[in-house]
Formats: C-alpha cells, structure tokens, sequence
C-alpha cells in the first residue's frame, strides 16, 4: 500500500476538492483510506474536511476500530468506514459526505437515476439506502448490511457514503451522485420529462461499451 504520509496527503487533498466543489461545508463529513489489510487512516472527531493537517488523520485498526496512535480522537463514525473495509475487500477509499442536492434525496424516497446519462450508467449501477440510524456502532451496523451491494449508500435523513478502489474513483462517484441528484431536482421543479435509457441498453453500455470492466458485485 502507499505510505502514510502519501495517504494523508492525498486525503488532505481530498478533503479541499470537496469543500471547493460545494461537496462539504463545515465539519460535515469525513474520509478514511486503507493503508493495509488491517488498517485504515480516517479523519479525526471535529476536523473540517477542507482544513484538513496531518494529525487531523487517525490510524485505527479495521478488527477493532481502535486508534493504533497517539493524538487527535478518531471521527466517530469509525464504526461506519470499519464495516466497510470489512465488508469490502476491494475498497481502499471512503467518502462520507453531506452534499445539499444528494443529501436532499436521501432526505426524500425518490430513486437516483441510474440510466440518464454515461457516468450515471457506471458509477450509480446500485444505489442503496440505508435507513436512518444515530452515527455511531448502530449506523455502523447498517451500514454493513447494504455495503456490499453497491459502491453509493444514501444515508436516510443523514447524508451519503461512496467507496471504491482509489480516491480518484471514489471522488467521481461521488460527484457523479451529486450531479444526479441536482438534475433529479430540477427536473421535477421544473416539470421536465427526461428519457432514461432503457435496462437493457444500460446492461449492454455496462458489458460491452468498453467504458470501464463491469463491477463484479459481492451481493445481490
């Protein structure tokens, strides 16, 4: 795996695309990268993720969800990202964040498009949600039990998660999710009819199109 000064400043960088994208505001939020198979950097309790310095990124083990150094108090949403790792051998980036336009829909039961457009095709192929629960080891817990069927979790009345393989996938997701959600919104504020693709166009754009290699989901 990269090494951990590498993660931090990847995730430091992370953490100002999101606030200078309108993906973040405040302290909402928090990000963590895998740095092993049993460990994990996440971003400390109270750290604004666009100020983000190098202590604001906490070791924590993914058995336990212990902090492995001395320092700064991990997010509390360890419990989250650690179900994840676990969960989700493949994954090695987490972005939680609160978007207006994706938050909103999570605040809503309407459906993220996943047939309006390419990107939306690839990185929005599964989309769940998951019900409310206090952040902590009760969301911890949900989390786990929709995280391996799909890479985009709308967090009901809370906020989304998105993960992949590398940071630059797991951003894309996320601003593809946002962009989604804006165009759902305004759509419907405006009264527009859009035309999704069909399901079996969105299957053959996914096997055959040559954008990226279909995801190989680990739950149905």
């Amino acid at each position: 795996m990269t090494d951990l000064d590498t993660l931090r400043a990847d995730l430091q960088r992370a953490g100002r695309l999101l606030l200078e994208r309108d993906l973040t505001w405040g302290n909402a939020g928090n990000l963590s990268a895998r740095t092993g198979p049993d460990t994990f950097l996440i971003t400390a309790s109270g750290s604004r993720l666009g100020e983000l310095a190098p202590d604001d990124l906490v070791l924590c083990s993914v058995e336990t969800g212990a902090a492995l150094e001395a320092g700064r108090k991990p997010s509390k949403e360890v419990p989250m990202h650690r179900a994840v790792y676990q969960v989700r051998p493949d994954v090695n980036v987490i972005l939680h964040a609160e978007p207006l336009h994706s938050t909103l829909v999570a605040c809503t039961d309407l459906d993220v498009p996943g047939n309006w457009f390419i990107s939306a095709m690839y990185y929005l192929e599964r989309v769940a949600r998951v019900p409310y629960r206090h952040p902590g080891p009760a969301l911890g817990e949900a989390v786990r039990q929709h995280a391996g069927q799909a890479n985009v979790l709308l967090l009901e009345n809370h906020g989304v998660l998105v993960y992949d393989t590398s940071l630059p996938e797991a951003l894309m997701g996320l601003e593809t999710l946002e962009i989604a959600c804006r165009m759902l919104l305004l759509a419907r504020s405006a009264g527009l009819s859009v035309r999704g693709l069909p399901p079996e166009t969105v299957t053959d754009f996914l096997e055959n199109a040559g954008y990226k290699p279909r995801r190989r989901w680990l739950s149905s």
